[in-house]
């Protein structure tokens, strides 16, 4: 018989889960070490009971930076098809986890085969559901309703769910207090204050809090602690609303803790590169080290088309600075519904700052494969780059377009190639470039 209902209770029992195995082979550290980590909550390693094709990842301490994709259908994009397709695209560039963001109609049929379909782990927002899930308006909708909705979903398969718990009273005092420039800007956080406002309730996750908890360790559900109160420019970076939803989600990460369910926390939103590491350096000490989850951030408001870009810069600081996970964006943001595309260059861009990131951090092998790049480049071994690139066939389809008259080089440089010029002189071979053919 099973001696634990979740992966920390587990670690705190002293068990090597199956999950911890894999993911101690996939980071090449010792499994004990893993173990300790996901015992003091360091390391979460989300893995719902229901989600029998997952393939485990840990996020957290020590471990190389992973990366999200959102997808999901919404009232203006309704098409299922499209949103499998992006999964597809999803699994084919390594993503670790798939967020369905979904919130227009019956979601759960979409859910259940992404679930059913997903290696990567499975994150929603149950907030974003509620409505259409319910099929009632937001004024209509009881504290009841909204557990109900995060039930459903952890009975679905959903690895970790996004909690917007730390909008409470207090929360909100401090936001009204300060004044922003461009108030909230998270969906689920918006949709909260607005249900506290009209009900005059408080938030049903905070006042509610160890019954969301009960649900989610029974499916061994992590929670990640949403960030309601992020900054949706950097003119509000650092202010009092995000700070004080800060300190109340470090109270809800030990709480979780203490009911044996892992935990991550999310993170901002949009700010500028000198504040980045601060902020990093803040949750950790205020949440205890919890795993950290942010969105972007964006280092920059001006560049809407371009989002995928800001965000790469300001993830690779984050994550270099002690952040675990990262959401990735892509050149819709601020815009429309991502196209296929966009969600390629989205993950592409969010890869290359979680790579950057591992390499900075000095996480164990990371530089690996930018060894055997550089080799393969001094070798002019282009099908071997071809193998190591994030894209290949992007990295094949520019090399192809524009061909060389010599293989050994590429069409910039031609017989110009610095690499062949050294590679020949150090063969003590002669380089005469008017006399070759």
């Amino acid at each position: 018989m099973k001696q634990y209902s979740t992966q920390m209770e587990a670690a705190k029992k002293g068990i090597i889960t199956p999950e911890m195995e894999t993911v101690a082979k996939k980071e090449n550290i010792d499994a004990s070490v893993l173990m300790a980590r996901v015992a003091e909550g360091s390391v979460a390693i989300p893995a719902n009971i229901n989600h029998t094709s997952l393939s485990p990842e840990g996020i957290g301490m020590g471990l190389k930076t992973k990366i999200n994709v959102n997808l999901g259908i919404s009232g203006d994009c309704r098409n299922y098809d499209v949103e499998m397709a992006k999964v597809d695209m999803a699994l084919k560039f390594g993503a670790e986890a798939i967020m369905d963001l979904s919130n227009y109609g019956k979601t759960n049929t979409f859910r259940s085969r992404l679930i059913e379909k997903s290696p990567a782990m499975i994150g929603t927002v149950p907030m974003y559901d509620a409505i259409g899930y319910l099929e009632k308006d937001l004024l209509e909708i009881t504290a009841d309703d909204f557990l109900r909705v995060v039930r459903a979903h952890a009975e679905e398969g959903v690895d970790f769910m996004t909690i917007h718990a730390g909008i409470n009273r207090r929360a909100v005092e401090a936001f009204r207090r300060e004044g922003r420039r461009m108030n909230i800007v998270s969906r689920g956080g918006s949709l909260l204050f607005a249900w506290m406002e009209m009900t005059g309730n408080e938030n049903p996750f905070y006042e509610r809090y160890d019954e969301v908890l009960d649900i989610l360790r029974e499916f061994d559900v992590t929670i990640s602690l949403g960030d309601a109160l992020r900054p949706g420019c950097i003119d509000d970076s650092t202010d009092a609303g995000q700070i004080s939803e800060l300190i109340e989600l470090g109270n809800l990460t030990k709480r979780a803790w203490e009911r044996d369910v892992q935990v991550m926390v999310e993170g901002p939103g949009h700010m500028a590169m000198n504040e980045i590491e601060a902020n990093m350096k803040l949750q950790k000490r205020i949440c205890h080290n919890a795993p950290f989850y942010v969105l972007g951030p964006l280092v920059t408001d001006i560049a809407p088309g371009y989002d995928h870009i800001t965000s790469a810069i300001g993830g690779a600081i984050a994550a270099a600075s002690g952040a675990d996970f990262l959401c990735y964006v892509t050149p819709a943001e601020h815009l429309r519904l991502p196209d296929l595309n966009d969600v390629k260059e989205g993950i592409v861009a969010s890869k290359i700052a979680a790579h950057a990131a591992d390499i900075a951090k000095g996480i164990p092998n990371a530089r690996d494969i930018d060894n055997k790049m550089a080799d393969a480049r001094h070798r002019v071994d282009w099908e071997e780059m071809f193998r190591y690139a994030i894209d290949p066939d992007k990295a094949r389809e520019y090399f192809e377009s524009t061909p060389p008259s010599d293989r050994h080089t590429c069409s910039m440089c031609g017989k110009m190639c610095a690499v062949r010029t050294t590679n020949m002189i150090l063969e003590g071979k002669k380089v005469e470039f008017c006399t070759e053919k």
